[in-house]
């Protein structure tokens, strides 16, 4: 399941001349962020970094793999870079499908652990945040219903435990279907949710939103538009200065993939780039759910693409499987 792009959105420059800059920016990040009071300084600039050449071979890292959740299709998707730790998102088992769980996999896709939070939402982008040897999860809460259709009103931070019951501790309550990715390599957070009706993108330094502190958005711009709209959104992350985001649904014939993949720089709010990905194709009733980054003990910086399966069409069971990118240009 996914959600549609709204077509009208206004450029970020347009966006601080309006209702004088940073009042009109302040005012635009909502209400019930701790700590969040008006913004001490300017936006700054995302700092100049290289990007994935979208149009570049996938790989597999892994395919066909059930997650503790067995019937419910992959949502988002994070790594804990620091422990080698990958955590997908689906809804529950006999849940109202509003209740999600984080399940932890290893590189095999093999089940490392699990935890489900209640009334959460839908799971289409999830973040992580390594302290130590803990991976932290950033994900919506509080779904605004109705049941099996909400979406989160706020975002959550817990540690995970296998098999436990998060201890969570929220931030921008009373927010609009806010979602989050994390870069765990520059270590921050990009926050999604809708601002007077629009979405919009805002990135903070991680150590900050843990700290409950949004005062002062790296970067703060609305989602721009695509030339082909409307589009089914299907999640997103960030590395360096670019915001990468997937679209497409669902298909049981190859030749009708409509996945696409888009880069765009933060630094201008404006598409970079925009390319078609074929990557799984062969997989049954193949559909595209979340992006992340990772960086490999290799050193190799990859883009991650997820895509629920089922092994036929009859099978009530849904497979994770992970592809990714690996060439980065200027």
């Amino acid at each position: 399941m996914s959600e549609q792009v709204p077509r009208e959105l206004v450029s970020r420059r347009s966006l601080l001349r309006m209702g004088g800059g940073l009042a009109a920016t302040t005012a635009l990040l909502g209400a019930g962020a701790m700590s969040a009071g008006p913004a001490s300084a300017a936006i700054t600039a995302m700092p100049v970094s290289k990007r994935f050449d979208l149009t570049e071979p996938s790989y597999d890292e892994f395919r066909g793999k059930i997650l503790h959740e067995s019937h419910h299709v992959m949502q988002g998707f994070a790594f804990d870079n620091q422990n080698v730790r990958i955590f997908i998102v689906n809804a529950r088992n006999g849940g109202t499908g509003d209740d999600l769980c984080i399940t932890q996999v290893n590189f095999s896709g093999q089940i490392q652990g699990s935890m489900h939070l209640d009334n959460a939402g839908h799971g289409v982008s999830i973040g992580v945040e390594a302290v130590g040897t803990d991976s932290y999860i950033w994900m919506e809460c509080d779904s605004d219903g109705p049941t099996g259709a909400g979406r989160g009103t706020a975002l959550a931070r817990f540690k995970f435990v296998n098999g436990g019951r998060p201890s969570v501790k929220k931030f921008l309550t009373g927010s609009d279907t806010i979602t989050c990715a994390t870069d765990p390599i520059n270590k921050r957070i990009a926050v999604r949710r809708k601002e007077g009706g629009r979405m919009f993108i805002s990135v903070y330094p991680l150590a900050s939103a843990a700290a409950g502190d949004f005062s002062a958005p790296l970067a703060h711009f609305p989602q721009p538009a695509l030339a082909d709209e409307p589009v089914t959104f299907q999640g997103y992350t960030i590395f360096g200065q670019y915001l990468y985001t997937l679209d497409g649904t669902g298909h049981a014939n190859p030749a009708d993939i409509d996945s696409y993949l888009t880069c765009i720089d933060m630094n201008t709010g404006k598409v970079k780039s925009r390319a078609l990905t074929k990557a799984g194709e062969s997989l049954v009733f193949r559909e595209p759910e979340g992006l992340g980054i990772y960086r490999s003990l290799a050193g190799e910086t990859r883009l991650y693409l997820g895509f629920g399966s089922r092994s036929s069409m009859d099978d009530p069971d849904r497979y994770a499987n992970l592809f990714y990118k690996n060439v980065l240009i200027d």
